[in-house]
């Protein structure tokens, strides 16, 4: 499991009981902004009713309005990389969780965010992958944006990479897997030629399920 998992369940577990009743929890008239049914979504995850009544409590713990802001999101996540500046690379996962693009992270893009990233297919994870690089979200992914979030990723890791990398590491990573995803030469990659890349080169996927660890 990844960090945000950690964030929003493991810690709850230590401090709420599990018997508490999931209507109490969604009806607490302290939360502004209440999620739908549970029912609906375990329909529309993959997580079970009690792994949402557990990530609920989390997240509800951590965020009593039931909203996420940027800022918040920041302090959280920066929690689990002291060794580094999680900053910038929080500040594209909120993006990418930020679905409405409204300033803020509810239960539900939590959730479905969450139920992709840890049970998703492989081709459903390659999207959201896609849109977390796709900063600008035109569509495409340029070779400044992919540089962008491989530098925060770096940024993020801080000293504990082994061995250390060298400034320009980033960009030449960047260089690498941008020539072999830019199947047309035209500059920019899109999900097509993303998703056929990764599935196909090793290498690739295997950079990204790297990167997916840090989520």
């Amino acid at each position: 499991m990844g960090a945000l998992m950690v964030i929003f369940s493991l810690q709850t577990k230590q401090r709420r009981k599990t018997t508490d009743s999931v209507e109490d929890e969604l009806e607490l008239s302290t939360v502004r902004h209440r999620p739908e049914g549970l029912e609906q979504l375990e329909a529309q995850t993959r997580f079970s009713r009690k792994e949402l009544q557990i990530l609920y409590r989390g997240f509800k713990n951590e965020c009593p309005s039931g909203v996420v802001n940027e800022e918040t999101f920041k302090d959280i996540y920066s929690q689990f990389f002291p060794q580094g500046d999680a900053s910038t690379y929080a500040h594209f996962l909120f993006n990418a969780f930020d679905t409405d693009h409204n300033g803020s992270v509810s239960f539900e893009d939590f959730v479905m965010g969450l139920s992709i990233l840890l049970r998703g297919t492989v081709q459903e994870k390659l999207i959201w992958a896609f849109n977390l690089y796709d900063i600008n979200k035109d569509g495409y992914i340029s070779k400044e944006e992919m540089l962008d979030i491989m530098k925060a990723i770096y940024d993020m890791m801080g000293k504990c990479t082994y061995p250390v990398l060298k400034e320009e590491t980033p960009r030449q990573h960047v260089e690498v897997f941008f020539q072999k995803m830019d199947k047309n030469k035209d500059g920019v990659v899109t999900i097509d030629e993303f998703i056929d890349s990764c599935q196909n080169d090793e290498n690739i996927m295997r950079s990204m399920h790297l990167f997916e660890n840090v989520l």
